[in-house]
């Protein structure tokens, strides 16, 4: 994961991949962008967007894209992802992974197919970071059980020596000078 994946690493890339990686969510499950999200990084407005796919609905089946509903909307700004300053007359269009590969073919303009490229790129970034997360913590995980089912093993060895030790001891006799008015 330390390899760099943008190509052009100039200062407004690095910026608006930072950006991007920040405006993707997960909802219903899924990793997703919002429409106004991705027309305020292709530089459209959202109605453009949405009349673009709207035009081409067959590209976009449920998997690809899905309106949210009003309480996920509400979450959302519970949540203080999204400012609740302004107002919206319709609830946002989620587009995944698959949806965004779509809209690429939909918006040609240099800066769509330029944002397009490293939108792929944050969602690939996130996939990697989730399967290596998910690496780890099965390593962790195995980890932890050998090293519970070591110390269970030692701590039942030292239970037993503990119980064989008290039922071994016998009264020991005194060693030193005595003397002579003593009693054994």
């Amino acid at each position: 994961m330390g390899t760099n994946i943008i190509t052009q690493n100039t200062a407004n890339d690095i910026a608006k991949f930072s950006l991007i990686q920040n405006r993707i969510l997960e909802i219903r499950g899924k990793k997703v962008m919002l429409d106004y999200d991705l027309s305020y990084f292709y530089e459209v407005e959202t109605r453009v967007l949405n009349q673009s796919v709207k035009r081409n609905i067959r590209r976009f089946s449920a998997d690809f894209m899905f309106q949210l509903t009003k309480e996920e909307w509400e979450n959302l700004i519970s949540q203080n992802v999204i400012s609740s300053w302004g107002g919206k007359r319709k609830l946002p269009y989620a587009f995944t992974q698959s949806g965004i590969a779509m809209l690429s073919g939909l918006l040609n303009s240099d800066t769509a197919i330029d944002t397009n490229i490293l939108i792929m790129r944050a969602f690939v970034m996130m996939s990697e970071y989730v399967l290596n997360y998910a690496e780890l913590d099965h390593k962790l995980n195995s980890f932890m059980l050998e090293t519970n089912i070591q110390f269970s093993e030692i701590y039942q060895v030292l239970t037993e020596f503990a119980e064989n030790r008290n039922e071994q001891e016998k009264p020991r006799n005194m060693i030193g000078f005595k003397r002579n008015n003593e009693n054994k």
